[in-house]
């Protein structure tokens, strides 16, 4: 949850002129800008797994929002979360789909506004779990000590800092460093299946990943595979915009992809991760994943804190 990056860099806009603000819907408020209306609106993917099949898979969103935005649709695929925080930051997307970490990086380094959030399995929250091998003789989080641990990513939510947390709220670690020493090894394998499967195959100990993951197997597997730990609740991956973003082309944006949970076009849903639809959302919705992050050293701690 990688090779073969396709993202590619172009200038942003070279200056802004404040004006005012817009709010949209869920409280989102953006900065009125003087920029000329854009032609064209440049969207990040998070590829997953196949960036090619995943850039065929939105063609039929891509097509949906240039018709509701009246602007031409460029979109990319990135291969790890890094890329989706610097297309934002270096100018070259103007939205993007991402987790919940690094759209708080986007927002501290950028100024990257989330508007819209993730409603999967009828939820707007998710959790990580701690998956071992049902043989293991592994029962609780503090058996991992001295153990062998696969992540996904360092900058993803689910598939690292949530599933510190989890270690942290039971008083095993307390930062990064610390859990380095708490575990013999720390692998990052790449994707939510990379590393579920490196427990199902004895590579590694125990993975930290986000709940789903267990779909990813075939049923004889999933009886293999247990989890023995559970992460606070985790707001879902988002759709973000980039700083000084056109205020009704932003807006007009969040509205398509609203219009998406009913209706005719709701079947356009599948090419997007799957979601059963989306929830308007704001900055504070991550107040918590913030919070978190100062704790793991992803931000600066707050002077006192």
């Amino acid at each position: 949850m990688r090779s073969g990056r396709e993202t590619y860099f172009v200038r942003p806009a070279l200056a802004f002129a404040l004006a005012g603000a817009l709010c949209l819907a869920g409280g989102l408020c953006l900065a009125a800008v003087t920029e000329a209306a854009p032609k064209k609106l440049r969207i990040v993917f998070i590829a997953y797994e196949n960036p090619n099949q995943l850039m065929e898979h939105v063609e039929p969103v891509t097509e949906y929002l240039g018709r509701k935005l009246g602007v031409e649709i460029e979109h990319f695929a990135a291969t790890d979360y890094t890329a989706v925080v610097e297309a934002l930051r270096h100018g070259s997307a103007d939205a993007g789909f991402m987790g919940p970490l690094q759209y708080v990086l986007a927002h501290h380094e950028a100024g990257a506004q989330a508007i819209l959030g993730e409603i999967y399995n009828g939820s707007s929250t998710y959790v990580s779990h701690i998956f071992v091998r049902k043989d293991s003789g592994l029962e609780k989080l503090a058996d991992l000590k001295g153990k062998s641990m696969a992540f996904v990513d360092p900058i993803s939510s689910s598939g690292y800092m949530y599933p510190l947390e989890a270690f942290r709220d039971q008083g095993l670690i307390e930062d990064r460093e610390a859990a380095d020493q708490f575990f013999k090894q720390v692998y990052f394998a790449g994707g939510d299946e990379q590393a579920i499967r490196a427990v199902l195959n004895g590579f590694v100990d125990a993975a930290g990943i986000g709940q789903y993951a267990f779909d990813l197997l075939r049923g004889e597997e999933r009886d293999q595979i247990i989890h023995i730990g559970v992460s606070k609740p985790i707001p879902s991956h988002c759709v973000v915009i980039r700083e000084g973003l056109d205020r009704d082309l932003a807006e007009k944006l969040q509205q398509a992809l609203l219009a998406l949970n009913e209706g005719p076009d709701k079947k356009l849903l599948q090419y997007l991760y799957s979601v059963d639809g989306y929830v308007a959302v704001s900055h504070e919705t991550y107040a918590e994943v913030e919070q978190v992050a100062r704790a793991f050293g992803f931000l600066k701690r707050r002077k006192g804190s």
